[in-house]
Parts: structure tokens; sequence; C-alpha cells
């Protein structure tokens, strides 16, 4: 099936055809008035070197009128074989697809709203006959039943037409047409950009993502800035603001010399402010006791990260790198980049 890109915006025409799979564009003169064009022409030949197959109309009131605005279009430079010649349907719209045609050019035949219509737009040669489904909904017709007999109508007798299953409102449109067997089917970039859409299909991918971070990262890559560090002389109140500058719950503690002491938490000073009262933020945190911390290489992986988290049960994690600390892995570091 054909999947043409139907508008007459610039920036969503250069955006749909940068997917790279698009087989055209189709447009309308209300399009280009709704954009505010003016110069038509100028416009046309445009949209002609950015398409692979450009659908415009060929509008008069006779025949002959059709066919000569259809040349005039031509004589502006379009490759006839690139070119589509909307024409509106009507008993001289269907003899001037049909001298068109016979003129090797290409033709589709629109605003088709019955299977009379479709069938002359197919008996003249037309190469594509165009319903409208969603204008044909508005007015409470079976769109659906129409498109699926103009196919019918095509397969059975064989005519060279390609039905196009047009005026698309939303994305089950789009599934209407591919169980119904369109040839060709033209959807604004609105409804184009949802067709890939779907919740699973984000959680899945965005797991995925999740879980190669995980097998991919190093520690080092995914610390944040800053090395929360302070030194065994220092007060537990200024120990509190080097947290709040870091924006981490957790100082490391050290001697003169660099080496580690232990991890000061808010966590503990909580506990420390229960127990003993506000007095003991101006004590030094050499004259706390500490345990061993939690701590892991700066080159490890993530996953091994993880796996640390888990059996130590800590929210916070030492990151060293040659024996000396060079910053803190908090466990939601481990989800956010």
């Amino acid at each position: 099936m054909e999947l043409y890109l139907d508008s007459a915006n610039m920036k969503e025409i250069e955006e749909g055809f940068k997917l790279g799979f698009l087989d055209g564009l189709t447009t309308t003169p209300t399009f280009m008035q709704r954009e505010g064009i003016t110069d038509i022409d100028g416009t046309i030949v445009k949209l002609s070197k950015m398409v692979p197959v450009l659908q415009i109309e060929a509008l008069g009131s006779n025949a002959e009128e059709i066919k000569k605005e259809a040349f005039r279009q031509l004589d502006l430079g379009l490759d006839p074989k690139r070119t589509v010649f909307k024409i509106p349907v009507s008993l001289e719209g269907v003899r001037a697809c049909k001298i068109l045609r016979n003129e090797g050019l290409l033709v589709n035949v629109h605003l088709v709203y019955t299977l009379q219509q479709a069938y002359m737009a197919m008996h003249a040669g037309a190469t594509y006959v165009c319903p409208l489904v969603g204008r044909l909904q508005d007015q409470g017709h079976d769109a659906l039943s129409l498109i699926e007999q103009c196919v019918e109508a095509v397969n059975y007798y064989g005519y060279d037409t390609k039905i196009m299953f047009s005026s698309v409102r939303n994305n089950e449109h789009v599934r209407n047409a591919i169980n119904i067997g369109v040839h060709t089917i033209t959807v604004p970039l609105k409804v184009l950009k949802s067709l890939t859409e779907n919740i699973f299909s984000q959680v899945g991918t965005e797991q995925f993502f999740r879980d190669t971070r995980m097998m991919m990262v190093k520690v080092k890559e995914a610390i944040r800035p800053g090395n929360p560090i302070v030194s065994s002389e220092t007060i537990i109140k200024d120990a509190l603001v080097k947290m709040t500058e870091h924006k981490f719950g957790t100082v490391v503690v050290t001697h003169k010399d660099g080496s580690v002491i232990g991890i000061f938490t808010d966590g503990d000073l909580r506990r420390l402010l229960q127990k003993e009262g506000e007095h003991i933020l101006n004590k030094k945190l050499k004259e706390l006791e500490y345990k061993t911390p939690v701590s892991i290489d700066a080159n490890a992986i993530l996953n091994e990260a993880a796996a640390l988290f888990k059996q130590t049960n800590v929210d916070t994690i030492m990151v060293t790198d040659g024996g000396k600390p060079v910053g803190m892995l908090d466990i939601q570091d481990l989800k956010n980049d």
C-alpha cells in the first residue's frame, strides 16, 4: 500500500519526508489557501523538487479547460512521470481523465462519494480513485463500505486503478485502510506520527535503554559532579552545609592525610538529634563512631553497583579510585543519566 502525506504546510512536508519512505504528497487548493500561499505555481514547483510524486489539482469547467490547465502546469517544469493531476469527479472530469490518460499522464479522480462515481473514473482509466472517508462519515454515510466496494470492483473487473483512502482523521482510519486492502492512503502528519505510538512499545524501549546502561556505563560516569568530602575536624553543622551544597544526604569524612574514616549521613544526624539534642551540631565529626563505609571502584559497571545496593540495603555508596574517594553514588543515579 502506497503511503502519501496530505498537507500544504512546508514544515510538515519537510518533517514528513525526512522519514525517507513516503511515496508522495497530496495537496489541495484549500490546504494552500489555509497556509496563506499566494504563489500557487511557485509552491507547486518547489514541492515537485521535494517529494517523489506530487498530486496537484487541475481545475476547469470542462474537459478541454482541465487538459489545458494540466499542460500549463507541466510547462512549469514538472516531471509527467512524477506528477498526478487531481480532477474532481463529474462527467466532464472523467472525460478529461480519459483525455489525459491517452496523453500518458497520471490522473487522480477525487471527491468521490458513490460507487457509481468510482466506476466511471475506473472505466475512464483513472490512475487513482479517491473517496473521502472522513467527510463521508461526517455526513452519516458508511464510508468504509464504499471503500471496500471500490477495492472489490478494481480486483473483480481488473481495472488498472488504485483506490486511495483519503480524508483520514485518526489512527483507526489507517487500520481500516489496511484491513480493507486499499492500494494507497494519504495521511495528515499528525496521524502519521501517531502510527508508531504504543505505550507497551515505549515502556519496552525504555527498559532496553535502562538495561543497556546498566551493562555499559561505569560508576564514574554516573556519579554527580562534586565530591562531598569533609575533614574529621569539621563540625556537624558545617557538614550539613556541605551536604546541602552537593545535594547529597551523605559526606565522606577523612583524616588530614586524606584516608577515609567513614561516612556521615542525614540519617545519622537525625538519630543524634533525637538522642542528644541540638548541642551535637557543634560536635566535630572525629568525635563520632563510624562503620566501615560501603564502597565501590569507579571503574565498576552499574550492574555491580545495583547488586551492592541490594546486598547492603544502603541508599548511597562511596566511590573510590585507587583507594581514594572520588564521589558518591546514590541509588537514584542508577535510574537517571
